[in-house]
């Protein structure tokens, strides 16, 4: 029961949902227009290869790299003069909680934003540049949540929601109209989705203007919240899992955003975790723009083939954020790479006499592959004790350069194992069986 009124919030109430109508996203953008960035919406290059007109509204481009600050800053204005004065809080795993921090330092409103332990530390080290006390507090953003509320109870701060409250989805519905006047034609928006605020404000808004524009909800696979939301018609709590779209995962879809988009939503999708690196593989390659998981979704649906419907339309990706942790961008690429047959892993074991190294270099090279790592392993080579068991990482142009390496090495060797993340063609010939190595 205690639990219960502490995590109460007025704004975001489970029995009286409250839906945000168009005036809501026209006045918040009269009101945010001086402090946010008009981002622009660009012809993508996928284009040629996608089979449809692709836009990309790159609201990563906004001061703190996400959408975010548009709610941030129309919460913050709409908030009396007595509230200002005492202060705001909120939990977040990080575009929130910058975007808040950044304003409330513009608008000399005093913030403080809770974030779990798996935030990432980048994000954390932005929130404190800008002026923000930031509390580290849960292992994820129900603990860091519920902790929020509580200091808000205790301390007569206003508790901000970062994806459900009114003039928060408002303020992110101003996407919206920027899409319908730089793409004054456009058949399709694909938005991300998390908490729903951003898929609520960007449906209300377009859907106002042009009624005939579909409107697709994208969420990663590891947490699904409105897909499970539209199933048992209420928001309805799942399991997170670890994500490369972290920003997205979200248990619950917030109670305003549901009752706002669900007669909306045209389509949903959920993507895996493979095309979601490519998608941010191939937005770095083809646009050279750097975009979180979160943000590069609605691409990796177009990549995946999931909206064949949409062959020959404009669409519209809102790229939401680029705030992705240095470390996890070398992993998603990486992983781009090997979910394309670009990056590729194998064992072969081969003569340990002079030469038989060297050997399998040149055959190698010969083909046009370009060899990133090698290793002996000797110890764990059963069988014959003059032979070497080479594990290899190398590039190639794709699958079809691929399977000519394949084809050599199966040619040439008897003994080998190439390995590859969820590879339906992955491939082993063995005397000794491999089963013995670890891999």
């Amino acid at each position: 029961m205690v639990f219960q009124t502490v995590e109460f919030d007025p704004m975001c109430d489970k029995e009286n949902p409250q839906k945000i109508s168009f005036e809501d996203v026209s006045a918040a953008a009269f009101r945010i227009q001086s402090g946010i960035v008009k981002t622009p919406c660009v012809k993508s290059h996928i284009s040629a290869f996608a089979g449809m007109d692709i836009y990309l509204k790159n609201d990563f481009l906004q001061h703190t790299g996400s959408f975010k600050e548009r709610g941030a800053r129309n919460a913050l204005l709409l908030l009396s003069k007595e509230a200002k004065a005492r202060g705001v809080i909120s939990a977040s795993l990080g575009n929130h909680s910058q975007g808040l921090s950044y304003h409330a330092n513009l608008l000399s409103i005093p913030a403080t934003v809770v974030m779990p332990n798996v935030a990432p530390i980048m994000k954390i080290q932005k929130c404190r540049s800008f002026g923000a006390n930031v509390i580290i507090h849960g292992n994820d953003m129900k603990e860091a949540k519920y902790h929020a509320m509580t200091l808000a109870k205790e301390r007569g701060l206003t508790y901000i929601n970062g994806y459900d409250h009114p003039h928060i989805m408002a303020g992110q519905g101003t996407v919206g109209l920027e899409i319908v006047e730089q793409v004054p034609d456009v058949d399709a928006v694909l938005v991300p989705v998390g908490g729903g605020g951003l898929l609520a404000g960007v449906a209300t808004a377009i859907k106002h203007l042009a009624p005939h524009v579909l409107i697709y909800g994208v969420e990663t696979e590891k947490c699904p919240s409105l897909k499970v939301a539209m199933k048992h018609d209420e928001p309805t709590s799942v399991e997170i899992r670890s994500t490369l779209a972290d920003g997205l995962a979200v248990p619950t879809v917030g109670y305003n955003a549901y009752r706002t988009v669900k007669s909306m939503v045209d389509k949903l999708i959920t993507v895996n975790e493979d095309w979601i690196a490519r998608a941010i593989l191939r937005l770095v390659e083809q646009e050279k723009y750097v975009v979180e998981g979160g943000g590069a979704v609605g691409v990796a649906a177009i990549l995946a083939g999931l909206v064949p419907e949409l062959a020959n339309k404009k669409v519209v990706c809102i790229l939401s954020g680029g705030n992705i942790d240095t470390t996890i961008l070398g992993r998603c690429l990486e992983r781009g790479l090997a979910a394309e047959q670009r990056l590729v892993k194998f064992k072969v074991t081969v003569s340990d006499r002079p030469g038989g190294i060297a050997e399998l270099c040149r055959l190698i090279a010969a083909l046009g592959v370009s060899i990133k790592d090698i290793m002996q392993e000797r110890a764990w080579v059963y069988g014959d004790i003059f032979s070497v068991r080479v594990k290899v990482v190398c590039e190639t142009r794709g699958p079809e350069h691929l399977e000519e390496l394949r084809d050599l090495i199966a040619r040439s060797y008897r003994e080998y194992h190439f390995m590859g993340p969820e590879d339906p063609n992955s491939r082993t010939n063995s005397c000794d069986s491999l089963d013995h190595v670890s891999q």
